[in-house]
């Protein structure tokens, strides 16, 4: 199934709202999404069916690493959420795929953890291994961003 993929703006947010934090109170939850949408070292994505948001990935470049400058530069996935009515068709791999897009070229790096039994298995379908960290039911992935070496 195709859906619109594009940058989240600040209009999408009644239609995310449920997705993102339902319990962070008001204004507050408003006001943290509108100043990320607004800080370009963070992508909000979204998912689209007839312009109505059905999901969306965050992602966060962490700037250059302390003492290996760009070449571990890394962009943490902190989230990629999609509706449950609309979970399988797709749009979670279309906005992972824009995630890394947007990526590369950026950093070397995309990581993020998933829950072992909630999100991992969707990662592991994809082909992603995810590998042990401290929180154990969590295991971290990791997509190595250079390109490929001919």
């Amino acid at each position: 199934m195709i859906f619109a993929i594009r940058p989240v703006r600040l209009s999408d947010y009644d239609d995310l709202r449920p997705l993102i934090d339902p319990h962070d109170p008001e204004p507050r939850a408003r006001q943290v999404f509108a100043r990320l949408l607004g800080d370009d070292r963070w992508a909000i994505i979204g998912a689209y069916r007839e312009d109505v948001a059905i999901g969306y990935v965050a992602a966060q470049d962490y700037g250059p690493h302390l003492r290996h400058g760009d070449f571990h530069r890394t962009v943490r996935m902190h989230d990629l959420i999609v509706t449950e009515s609309e979970r399988g068709n797709g749009a979670g791999t279309q906005l992972l795929n824009a995630a890394i897009g947007w990526a590369r070229g950026r950093a070397r790096y995309l990581e993020w953890q998933a829950h072992e039994t909630r999100a991992a298995p969707f990662y592991t379908k994809l082909g992603y291994t995810g590998l042990a960290c401290p929180q154990p039911h969590y295991p971290t992935f990791e997509v190595d961003l250079r390109p490929e070496r001919r």
